[in-house]
């Protein structure tokens, strides 16, 4: 077999190769892109629509979410200042010639508390969503609150 025949046969299998993985990719996307037929993941909807969507909640129902989710996001806002101002205390510590080891564990153990506070207002929230609905919406919000995990998990940085 001469090299040319050897070449052709090389780059129609990598062509039918790579036709096979872009076919593959485009036809088994995520459930979120094929329930909002999206085409990247630019376009990944908001968690707010998600969650609307999957609890077909009616006008009514988004109305008393987002009153929710304004409260919700003003908490956790509050925390994430505490964090940001503890966190710089503690920073600050590594300016003295002589560290209080009592001192670094209470901020240490101040910035445990608030991502305690935190984890208690994400549940607080999600309990508050369960109340909004209806009986019949009881079973989609089950199957929600397996998903929420991927839902609000952020895609990570790459690295420096």
């Amino acid at each position: 077999m001469d090299k040319t025949k050897l070449l052709t046969i090389a780059i129609l299998a990598l062509l039918l190769l790579n036709l096979g993985t872009l076919g593959f990719l485009f036809f088994n996307g995520s459930k979120e892109r094929q329930l909002f037929n999206l085409s990247g993941p630019q376009e990944k909807p908001e968690p707010k629509e998600i969650i609307i969507h999957k609890l077909n909640f009616d006008a009514v129902q988004v109305t008393e979410y987002e009153k929710r989710i304004d409260w919700h996001r003003s908490e956790i806002r509050r925390i994430e200042d505490e964090i940001r101002s503890t966190k710089n205390e503690l920073c600050l510590q590594l300016n003295k010639d002589t560290i209080s080891n009592t001192t670094k564990d209470s901020l240490i153990n101040a910035l445990a508390n608030y991502q305690k506070q935190i984890e208690s207002t994400h549940f607080k929230h999600f309990q508050d969503i369960k109340k909004i609905c209806r009986k019949e919406q009881l079973a989609d919000f089950t199957y929600l609150t397996e998903d929420l995990s991927k839902i609000f998990s952020h895609p990570r940085k790459p690295p420096r």
